[in-house]
């Protein structure tokens, strides 16, 4: 009896786990492909800025687009280079305490 609830308990741990790893893995994609985009589109602007001829209305419209696309690589780089809470890192560490907690909270 006891081991039909531990497996079970083990099966959907396994299983939380797995969607738990699935997330990380698509968060992990979207925010790589999101950061390149805007790599890009700095690289373009700088293209065009430097390389290209363009007219002087539109030559201060892609400055301004320069100096915005320099904070928004900040952001970026930021947040790929400093430690940051991850919500999932944190539901995986919770799901993976082995804690045995009674419904008043205390541990027996």
């Amino acid at each position: 009896m006891i081991t039909d609830i531990d497996t079970e308990t083990d099966m959907k741990k396994e299983e939380q786990s797995k969607s738990i790893e699935g997330r990380k893995k698509l968060n992990f994609w979207a925010r790589f492909v999101l950061s390149l985009v805007v790599f890009g589109t700095f690289l373009l602007l700088l293209y065009l800025l430097f390389f290209q001829e363009v007219g002087t209305t539109y030559r201060d419209i892609v400055n301004i687009l320069v100096g915005s696309f320099v904070a928004i690589l900040t952001k970026t780089a930021d947040y790929w280079f400093k430690d940051k809470d991850d919500p999932e890192h944190k539901e995986s560490q919770e799901l993976n305490t082995t804690s045995t907690t009674t419904t008043s909270g205390v541990t027996p």
